[in-house]
């Protein structure tokens, strides 16, 4: 400050010391404009970070101060300068620079306005500033606005000092800035709670829960303040100001700021907690205690003190998991309060103790017996501390830098071993291990402090090593330290082992089915054969089998966890392996003794006493059974069984040793006896089902077949047979049975499919689901909605009481009140969104029942056209006719008599209110009571003429639509003529025409004539001509008005209203949910308190102008598609924003205007919000999230508010900008809006984006910083990345910090220390929820994605779904985790949409319906889920995140909860939007993450434990609905390779010929060409769209079910789903097999545009194009040489399936590709996919560049495979070669010889040809161009070569040209599999020179692959009709609705787009 001291000279100095620099400096920082969101003061760099308020300062007062706006810079520059002399930061200089320029040019341009100098400038605006807004503030202002002011006053005083030297300072500020100084920590930024703030109290604050949390957790008691050695403290009493006097604690002045006001203070001191720790958790445990206190309370009454049972309840829930890890060790809890004594205050500390751990643990937080240990050690310090009064002052990061980051060291260096998801699961220790390390008593062995040198922290033998290249990112790898009860090897063998129990069964069922099948009967009756009998008990031996199988398995596959685990555990395996092994050889021995001992079933159960003679093999069936059938027992009981699971009694424990390992999750899983006997009954019925058909379709029909080809003998070969003389044809034997008994294994899953959609029908109708699907039942129930709503959302049933009759009208009228509320916030929403238009809402509104009128007032809709009836009823009627008749017509239609009934009183009521003059009024009254009193007489027809009555009709409808017109009109008085005239027209045509004269009343018609008679000299006021018209804009009246005249005018049945489908759909749902069953609602003050948290990184905020109006390359932008797409709601938004669309358009009238008007940029803004709410934006999703919070709002009030309020129409207003007029039920409704729910944003790299260059992540920074402006109770969270100096040196520090939306920018609130960067030890999705999940409040907590949508009516019943988790339906097994249903939002926009839409809505309704109830195995498979959030913060949060194996970590979180006693439900009377992918590749790569995420789930411990664990058919529902699909889904496609393969051996070999051909064949050909193509039924994958169909039935209806199944078949569903079929099968099987699984990220745009051929092909290649060509080939050579034998309708009976498949896999891409057969695409894909082949890789060339890039990142997966999937990829890669070996043997040339020789030859053929290619490869590479002669010359050479040789060929040797063709076929394959040999024998091929060999033969086999795949594409493309016919199947959904989708796609648009 130097420079600065002389006040004056400070700045104008600046500019003569820096100006030279300044003209060679140039600024790197792009800063844009000072006025935009991203100011300099947003682009400050990290290490500056201290800057940012004082340039937000400047910023803030740039236009009332110019000149201190620049002194701020200055003072912000100079403290930069000393923050980092040497500019060696990140970004430092730049920003130097750039501040230098903006001081050069604010010196020169920036004037004084208040005083003569710069010291009594910034001193006369100091005192400006503080009169104006802080003086009076706080009575006047809220806290939010005040804090952001006493901040503002705290750095305009700093610069002050900095500028005025101390003695010029004048008194008047000095006592200002003390003020400031004082009151300033009271007005402190805050989040939900102003605990700090002085002043009148915030509304929120006055909640008496609120207080008496305040008041208990300020109760400091007796306790020992913390002491510093050689240290005192100093107690005063000072004034507190949230409204309460406490005692305070101040510690000494070099402890300044660190005061102890509450509990929480106290702690924090003690234990070394941050300060942003400190107020995040004091806030957290308020709320709690507030929220968990009200539900105990039925009214709002005032109390002080908290419930006792309040602090108890939370202590029970925060604390279960703890003690039951102390009891699962065996250990005393720390858990000490003394008996008898007042215990609050030690019960809230321990719970703040707890949180205060949670909240600063962070990737701690994923291992909640880690945080039980620390807590369990902390406790016992704190006992000491209360007890011995001797309590520590600690420094604010002690515990952070003690407890939390050696931990966090332990899991950053074992990451380091995952080598960015390329090693192997066993080789590094993931979150599972480190946290399962706390399951043992090993742990204690840390001590506390914890030891830095114990077992757990050293890591290896050598330990890690920095090297200076890499930093802490570089690992010396050592001897890694063991796995921890579990090791994720990657095998197949896991499925095995974790569904033992079920392989076995299947086994044992498939043995003994074959067994019964082949006896000679072949029935089932057979069984009591007494051999039948004998063979059949050979299953025990299988059975001993595959019992020593999983004890050899689970030796094999825990090895490497053999070093951590317990020597009981060792033992356990080691016993269990000799038992399995003694079992098979008893099994073995004891049956090959008792075969020649048979006896029947009846000898054997008779002779059963005499065990002395029975053999020993039934004795070794009647011990081995014994654990069987006492685990039967133990299953018919589920509580004994759960109660000896989970008992940690050492007894029980020894007991159930042998049962089960000693774990400390995943026991007890057992459900109620009525859950388990409903699965067990699905399942038995299932299984019966499945093994009735596989014994009489599958097995049985093959059994004869297979005994006469066994007995057929030895069959002839047709090439050279290894084993000639092999008997009973077993080769032939196994190729038929193979595919078979794969069917058999697989066809579970479609029965599964199909008797799910069965359960989840039945259990869909009982729900009620679908009753309300169309408007017309929506109108025919509509009288009974009011009375369903009160009985579900009001609270305490006040719809549901018995009234007496009496009451039952007022009663119904309040209901229907504030049912109005809610349907008119709900109609009011949806025209907000513009799915409705003006005319529509209208019609939709009801109006809140007024007393004046004697009927319910119905809304519009159902009255339309209900006059119109009613008159020309009743013009028909004469006095001749009885007044009876007319009203039993009129009566008949309830809602015409209520129609016309209210359309009489209101006419009425507003005639008698529109009239000033009593002689007007006096007409109006006796015509009414006319007309009462000839109704009551029943002489309305004598004494009315009611042919006159459309007359009337018509003046009635001009007199309304004039008052209408009042509205908009500022002079209303201009129409008051008009509406005179047209009353006195009226009046005319009732008294002279309707009227009948003889009876007319004869005072009225008196008063008329008189009238009428008057002199017109006095004649100054004619009749009806004094009118009230000013009443019109009274808002009530003018919706009376609007109502009656859409009753007297809409003369159309609104049976369409509304027209748009979504809000059809919505209005439908909403009103049939109300039917539903569901929790009765609370009253807000008594709901379940919740949050939502939504993980979002770098996707679409909102759309920017560019964005929407940019044309992609196909000539359309994103708002002119959608402007096509929803042309209805674009016009529904048109009319809602018509003003200022009209002033935008007169634009075009000024084509030289550059800048929009305020009202024009308020249009665009409106246009980019409207397009990004029809995108899978993050705007969407908020604005759908905060509809919870309107939702409280209104429901609180109907809930506070009197009858009267009700019944008077309230709308929901705002509060006025008072502040101090805040005590209303407005005020109070927010105030508990705010205690019940937040909303958080994890906005990961927000930090980051606030400072990028990007223009997309500087968009996106702004339209966040909007959204919170927006949505002033939106938070959003972020990971902040600062450079600071550490040890003198700069690192990077990293912080977790929350902030809410100001006036202009961002505020923080919170800002809490991280012990290193979150993300770099799992994966990215849960840990950026888990950093953001301290910041979350209440009891519940939502996880939302960012694709999401919610909608108001649905917000509505989040009370009801909260009551769930206290519902009593579930007794002692509450709910952890409620599942709701989605809306799928997405399906619109194309086919391929519209069937990702089905089979989602098919899984998140039906699907997740029957696996909640009644398999009870549903989980949570992302959200929209609701989370018991108490219970799952304690138990690892709510997702895993270690590396790879938990990719689908949503999933995980759902195995978590349910292993740790969770339950996990499904509701579905309230659903939240979704969207999904939308194009072909992004659905692939979706499908593609998912299968990935399948596999990595197969190998984890979750699946292990779940599987092994839950009773037999609970663990056959787990298996089938999560990875058993997706591994049925590659055996489908397996068993199409064993089937075909297994025809190929046939083919080649000859046995097929030689079999079918054989006259004992013959008669059992039909049963064999069944077997044959039992496979292909399965291959259709019809039967899995079984639960879409019922869904969509139960729904929609089911004509509409099976048309639009119809629809889908036409546009190709079935292609699209076989080709999904393997995208599923090969992502699982090489996840398992290599590993290799990644996030994908897929994108969320619009994806209408077309895919080239080269990104297909990239894409499919591996999955689906080589495959798909290796089928093609095997079906062409079954055909080829088998044709001769075989008829062309058995091949295609066998193969029409599978030629399905293959058409399906290798076209998809370009059926579902827009575009793709137009002949100009067609041309440029093919010109992009040669260049992209020809193009050279190499380090940096990115792979969609060049192929050689591609097949290297292709191949990564081998570069880090096991060995074991190596050798399986050499093995596999053999399969190619059987080709050549069968193909040559059939040649001509080969003529009939079968010797070895042959094969030999045609190797030698195939090693010339390749060396040939070799020399020209070597030939183009290394002959220059000098000697380019020479390399003509080789080439003609050896084209003559090989001319000459096939010419001595064909004619010496008979080589003919179907031998060619025929070699081309065999040799083809072989070069395939020498390529992928190649490959999986990398580091050999390259020892051995041949890489770049292998790499040119593939890519000559690339060429031929994509020449083959793009030949159809481009001879289609030549036919103009195809690319319509394309366009029809892709986009048939959008021409429905009114897309022009083939001039979307020419790019031909028709107007501007605005």
């Amino acid at each position: 400050m130097a420079s600065s001291s002389s006040g004056v000279g400070g700045p104008e100095g600046l500019e003569r010391q820096l100006s030279r620099k300044l003209t060679r400096v140039q600024t790197m920082l792009d800063v844009p404009d000072e006025e935009g969101p991203t100011a300099d003061s947003e682009l400050v760099p990290s290490s500056l970070a201290s800057i940012v308020p004082i340039l937000r300062v400047a910023n803030e007062i740039e236009e009332q101060a110019p000149r201190v706006a620049y002194l701020c810079r200055f003072h912000a520059f100079e403290k930069a300068h000393n923050l980092d002399p040497t500019s060696a930061g990140r970004g430092v200089k730049q920003f130097k620079t750039y501040l230098l320029h903006r001081l050069e040019k604010d010196e020169m341009e920036t004037k004084r306005t208040l005083a003569n100098t710069d010291p009594r400038e910034i001193q006369k605006f100091y005192q400006q500033y503080y009169e104006t807004y802080l003086r009076d503030g706080p009575v006047r202002r809220p806290p939010d606005e005040m804090a952001k002011h006493y901040q503002t006053a705290s750095v305009l005083y700093d610069v002050l000092k900095a500028v005025v030297p101390d003695e010029k300072v004048e008194r008047q500020v000095q006592n200002y800035a003390k003020e400031v100084e004082r009151k300033k920590p009271h007005f402190a930024q805050y989040n939900i709670l102003p605990l700090k703030v002085s002043g009148p109290p915030p509304a929120i604050m006055e909640i008496p829960g609120i207080k008496a949390a305040v008041h208990a957790l300020r109760n400091l008691g007796q306790l020992s303040m913390p002491r510093a050695d050689q240290t005192t403290v100093h107690v005063t009493q000072e004034p507190n100001h949230a409204h309460e006097s406490s005692r305070t604690t101040v510690l000494p002045s070099d402890e300044r700021g660190r005061s102890v006001h509450d509990l929480l203070d106290w702690l924090g001191l003690a234990f070394g907690f941050q300060r942003g720790n400190l107020e995040n958790q004091r806030e957290h445990l308020i709320l709690l205690l507030a929220n968990i206190d009200a539900r105990s309370k039925q009214h709002l009454e005032e109390y002080t003190l908290l419930d006792t049972g309040t602090v108890r309840h939370l202590m029970k829930k925060i604390f279960r998991n703890y003690l039951s890890w102390c009891d699962y060790l065996h250990v005393r809890s720390s858990l000490r309060l003394p008996n008898n004594a007042e215990t609050q205050q030690l019960e809230l500390l321990y719970i703040g103790l707890y949180l205060l751990i949670w909240g600063e643990a962070s990737n701690v937080r994923f291992m909640p017996e880690c945080l039980c240990y620390i807590f369990h050690k902390m406790a016992l310090e704190l006992q000491e501390y209360v007890i011995g009064g001797n309590v520590p002052l600690r420094e604010e990061e002690y515990f952070l830098n003690v407890v939390i980051c050696p931990i966090y060291n332990v899991l950053h260096k074992e990451v380091l071993r995952n080598k960015k998801g390329t090693a192997s699961h066993s080789r590094w220790r993931n979150y599972d291990d480190l946290n399962e390390y706390f399951w043992s008593k090993e742990c204690f062995k840390l001590g506390w402090p914890m030891d830095p040198n114990s077992d757990f922290f050293i890591h290896s033998e050598s330990n890690s090593s920095k090297t200076e290249a890499h930093g802490r990112d570089q690992l010396s790898y050592g001897r890694r330290k063991p796995k921890t009860n579990f090791v994720e090897v990657r095998t197949f063998w896991h499925l095995f082992r974790s569904f033992d129990r079920m392989w076995t069964f299947f086994i044992l069922a498939f043995q003994a089915m074959l067994i019964i099948a082949w006896s000679p009967s072949g029935s089932l009756s057979a069984f009591f054969d007494a051999d039948v009998f004998r063979d059949v008990l050979s299953i025990f031996i299988t059975a001993s089998l595959l019992n020593f199988l999983q004890a050899a398995l689970d030796i094999i596959l825990s090895w490497k966890a053999w070093g951590s685990m317990e020597y009981t555990q060792i033992i356990r395996y080691l016993l269990k392996f000799a038992v399995a092994t003694a079992w098979v050889i008893i099994m073995l021995v004891s049956y090959s003794s008792w075969v020649e001992n048979p006896s029947g079933p009846i000898r054997y159960f008779r002779n059963w006493i005499n065990w002395r003679s029975q053999s020993l093999y039934s004795f070794a069936i009647a011990i081995y059974l014994i654990p069987n059938i006492l685990a039967a027992v133990l299953f018919l009981l589920p509580p004994l069984r759960r109660f000896m699971e989970r008992s940690n009694w050492r007894v029980i424990v020894l007991l159930m040793w042998w049962a089960q390992p000693k774990l400390y999750v995943a026991r007890g899983m057992h459900e109620s006896v009525c859950s388990l006997l409903r699965y067990t009954m699905f399942w038995i019925l299932l299984l019966i089902c499945k093994l009735a058909f596989s014994f009489y379709v599958e097995i049985s029909p093959l059994v004869e077949p297979t005994k006469t080809i066994m007995n057929l003998g030895t069959a002839t070969y047709q090439w050279h047979e290894f084993f000639p003389y092999l008997q009973h044809n077993f080769g032939v034997v196994i190729t038929i049975w193979a595919p078979i008994v794969m069917v058999y294994f697989m066809d579970t899953q479609i029965w599964y499919a199909i008797f799910s959609t069965i359960f989840g029908g039945i259990n869909g109708a009982f729900s009620h689901l679908g009753e309300i699907r169309t408007l017309g039942m929506l109108r025919s129930r509509f009288q009974a909605v009011p009375d369903q709503f009160s009985k579900s959302l009001v609270p305490n049933n006040e719809g549901v009481r018995r009234p007496s009759k009496q009451d039952k009208e007022e009663i119904e009228r309040r209901n229907i009140a504030k049912f109005s509320h809610i349907w008119n916030e709900f109609i009011t929403s949806l025209r907000e969104e513009d799915l409705i238009n003006n005319m529509e809402k209208d019609l939709l509104l009801v109006p809140s029942s007024s007393s004046d009128i004697s009927v319910v007032q119905w809304p519009p809709f159902l009255l339309a056209s209900k006059i119109p009836i009613a008159v020309d009823i009743a013009k028909d009627f004469t006095k001749k006719k009885s007044q009876s008749e007319l009203v039993k017509r009129i009566e008949h239609d309830s809602y015409m008599h209520d129609a016309v009934i209210e359309c009489y009183e209101t006419l009425r009521d507003i005639l008698y209110s529109l009239l000033k003059n009593h002689e007007d009024k006096l007409v109006v009254r006796d015509v009414c009571e006319a007309v009462d009193d000839s109704i009551k007489n029943k002489q309305l027809l004598m004494k009315f003429r009611m042919s006159e009555l459309p007359q009337l009709s018509n003046k009635l409808e001009k007199f309304l639509t004039l008052l209408k017109s009042t509205q908009d009109m500022e002079k209303p008085d201009s129409v008051k003529t008009q509406i005179t005239n047209v009353l006195q027209d009226t009046m005319d045509i009732i008294l002279q025409d309707i009227m009948i004269s003889e009876n007319r009343v004869q005072r009225t018609a008196g008063t008329y004539v008189v009238n009428q008679q008057e002199d017109h000299r006095e004649k100054t006021h004619p009749q009806f001509s004094e009118l009230k018209l000013e009443l019109m804009k009274d808002k009530s009246w003018m919706e009376k008005v609007t109502r009656l005249h859409l009753l007297v005018t809409v003369k159309e049945s609104a049976s369409s209203v509304p027209t748009n489908l979504d809000a059809r759909r919505r209005i439908t749902f909403f009103a049939n949910s109300l039917f539903m069953n569901m929790p009765n609602a609370p009253k807000i003050h008594n709901m379940t308190s919740f949050s939502v948290l939504t993980p979002y990184y770098r996707e679409d905020v909102m759309y920017s102008e560019e964005e929407i109006n940019q044309e992609k390359e196909d000539g359309i932008s994103i708002l002119f598609y959608l402007q096509k797409i929803y042309p209805d709601e674009w016009f529904n938004f048109c009319q809602r924003k018509s003003v200022l669309r009209e002033e935008l358009l007169k634009l075009k009238d000024q084509p030289g205007q550059l800048d929009y008007s305020e009202k024009q940029k308020e249009y665009i803004d409106h246009v980019r919000q409207w397009t990004s709410y029809r995108g899978q934006t993050l705007a969407r999703t908020v604005r759908g999230m905060m509809y919870y919070r309107r939702a409280i709002e209104l429901q609180c009030f109907l809930d506070m508010a009197e009858d009267k309020d009700i019944l008077g129409g309230y709308r929901t207003i705002r509060p006025t900008q008072q502040y101090q007029e805040q005590y209303n039920h407005l005020v109070k409704s927010g105030a508990l809006a705010d205690m019940k729910f937040t909303y958080v944003v994890s906005c990961q790299i927000y930090g980051q984006m606030k400072a990028s260059k990007e223009a997309h992540d500087r968009l996106c920074y702004q339209n966040i910083l909007g959204l919170m402006s927006t949505h002033r109770s939106l938070r959003v969270a972020y990971i902040d990345e600062r450079d600071e100096m550490v040890n003198e040196r700069q690192e990077k520090v990293y912080y977790s910090v929350l902030v809410k939306g100001g006036d202009k920018w961002d505020e923080e609130i919170y800002r809490i220390k991280l012990p290193g960067k979150p993300t770099d030890i799992g994966e990215g999705k849960p840990e950026n929820q888990n950093h953001a999940i301290i910041f979350t409040r209440g009891e519940a907590l939502q996880t939302i994605d960012m694709n999401q949508d919610n909608y108001l009516e649905e917000a509505f019943k989040i009370r009801n779904v909260l009551e769930e988790f206290h519902s009593e339906e579930y007794g002692k097994n509450k709910p952890t985790i409620l599942g709701l249903r989605e809306h799928i939002f997405t399906g619109s926009v194309s086919s391929l949409a519209w069937f990702m839409s089905n089979q989602e809505t098919s899984f998140v309704t039906i699907g997740q319906r029957v696996l909640a109830n009644p398999l009870k195995v549903r989980f949570h498979y992302g959200h929209p889920d609701i989370f018991d959030r108490l219970f799952h913060i304690t138990r690892g949060g709510i997702s895993k995140a270690s590396k790879i194996i938990n990719l689908s970590e949503d999933i995980f979180a759902g195995y978590n909860s349910t292993m740790r006693g969770g339950n996990v439900t499904h509701h579905e009377y309230m659903q939240v939007g979704k969207g999904r992918d939308v194009g072909m590749n992004q659905i692939s790569q979706f499908e593609a993450k998912v299968a990935n995420g399948n596999g990595e789930q197969t190998l984890s411990r979750d699946v292990c434990r779940l599987g092994r664990r839950f009773d037999f058919y609970r663990m056959l529902s787990f298996y089938f609905t999560t990875v058993g699909f997706y591994f049925s889904s590659m055996v489908t496609v397996l068993t199409v390779y064993v089937f075909l393969y297994g025809r190929l051996y046939l083919v080649m070999s000859g046995l097929e010929k030689s079999i079918l051909e054989d006259p004992r064949i013959q008669q059992n050909i039909k049963p064999l060409e069944n077997a044959l193509a039992s496979q292909s039924v399965f291959q259709l994958g019809l039967l899995l769209v079984l639960p879409m169909v019922m869904e969509v039935g139960l729904e929609k209806g089911f004509r509409t079910a099976l048309g639009e199944f119809i629809l889908m078949q036409l546009q190709l569903a079935s292609v699209f789903f076989t080709f999904q079929l393997g995208t599923k099968a090969h992502y699982y099987g090489r996840t398992i097999l290599h590993g290799g699984a990644k996030y994908r990220p897929t994108g969320r745009g619009f994806v209408v545009y077309h895919a080239k051929f080269a990104d297909n092909y990239r894409m499919y290649s591996r999955s689906h194009f080589v495959k798909g060509l290796e089928l093609l080939i095997l079906l062409v050579v079954y055909q080829v040489y088998g044709r001769s034998y075989r008829s062309s309708t058995l091949y295609l009976f066998v193969t029409i399936s599978i030629w399905f498949l293959v058409a399906s896999w290798l076209f998809a891409p370009f059926v579902f590709n827009p575009s793709c057969f137009e002949w100009q695409k067609t041309v440029d894909d093919w010109t992009d996919w040669r260049k992209w082949m020809g193009n050279l890789g190499g380090i940096g060339i990115a792979e969609n560049l060049s192929w050689e890039s591609w097949w290297e990142k292709e191949q990564e997966h081998l570069k880090t495979t096991s060995v074991r999937g190596r050798i399986l990829e050499i093995i596999l890669a053999l399969r190619f070669l059987i080709y050549q070996y069968g193909i040559v043997y059939h040649l001509n040339i080969a003529h009939g010889s079968r010797n070895i020789l042959v094969y030999a030859l045609s190797w030698l053929v195939m090693v010339t040809v390749l060396v040939v290619l070799k020399m020209v490869s070597m030939g183009r590479r290394k002959f220059g161009t000098d000697t380019q002669l020479m390399f003509r010359i080789l080439k003609g050479l050896l084209f003559l070569g090989f001319v000459s040789v096939l010419t001595v060929l064909f004619v010496v040797f008979n080589l003919t040209i179907s031998d060619v063709f025929a070699s081309i076929l065999g040799f083809m394959p072989t070069g395939w599999s020498i390529i992928l040999l190649g490959q999986a024998c990398r580091p050999l091929t390259k020892r051995l020179k041949l890489w770049e060999s292998i790499k040119e033969l593939g890519r000559a086999y690339e060429y031929v692959m994509g020449v083959l795949i793009f030949l159809p594409i481009a001879i289609l493309s030549w036919f103009p009709f195809m690319s319509e016919f394309q366009t029809r199947i892709l986009f048939n959904q959008a021409f429905s609705r009114g897309l022009q989708i083939s001039r979307i796609l020419a790019g031909r648009k028709e107007s501007n787009t605005f």
